[in-house]
């Protein structure tokens, strides 16, 4: 907290491949924001160990203690947050819609990592659908979260090549790779209050370096 940093917490389902990057980012000092919780709606959640091994604090909300009311399961993971003082929420494989209430309330400070270039391929199976529709480019996109499904202003994004021979898996595993970068790079966009959110659309501060192609770069915390 030396540095100001954000808070954040980072809710999963599984095994939190995308949590570790977050993770291992913010081990650096400099890294503008600091993991204080991760949360997962399985108690079985393999990313809960992770988490716990990296000194980080755990919480679980059980979907299934609150049948038909997703209300009262977001109300309790919204108490969960606020009780760890949170700034900003990752989603990291979460597969539970959040109401539009709980969305609304942290609103311009929740963001969410797909597998896919959005708006294209929203949803499950996106390899698979990436290949089936013959794309030759597919890869991941990082987004504010909205009450509609992978919709919300783009952070990030990273471009992978579709090859030939490709099956849903082995281009998932490759998707996966750049998902590793750029989740940690949006999160300190946002953290470090580089990108805001104007008229649903994405706004960069002027300080922030970019390259020929106008692809954001990394901000160094390091030096």
């Amino acid at each position: 907290m030396s540095h100001g940093r954000k808070r954040v917490a980072i809710l999963i389902s599984g095994r939190g491949s995308n949590m570790r990057s977050l993770i291992e980012a913010a081990e650096d000092t400099d890294f503008p924001a600091e993991i204080v919780l991760v949360l997962a709606n399985r108690p079985d959640a393999g990313g809960l160990a992770v988490a716990r091994e990296a000194g980080i604090a755990t919480a679980v909300v059980d979907h299934k203690a609150y049948p038909k009311d997703r209300p009262g399961f977001d109300a309790a993971v919204d108490a969960a947050l606020r009780a760890a003082d949170v700034e900003l929420v990752c989603l990291a494989g979460f597969m539970r819609l959040l109401t539009p209430g709980f969305v609304e309330g942290w609103r311009d400070r929740m963001i969410n990592i797909h597998p896919s270039l959005l708006p294209l391929f929203p949803g499950l199976h996106t390899h698979e659908r990436a290949i089936e529709a013959g794309m030759r480019i597919t890869g991941c996109t990082v987004h504010y979260v909205r009450p509609e499904m992978d919709s919300g202003p783009i952070i990030a994004q990273a471009a992978v090549p579709i090859a030939f021979d490709d099956t849903p898996e082995t281009l998932a595993a490759r998707v996966l790779s750049s998902e590793h970068e750029i989740y940690p790079l949006a999160l300190a966009l946002v953290a470090a209050g580089l990108v805001r959110v104007e008229n649903e659309r994405l706004i960069v501060d002027p300080s922030l370096p970019v390259d020929t192609a106008d692809a954001l770069i990394a901000p160094s915390f390091g030096g």
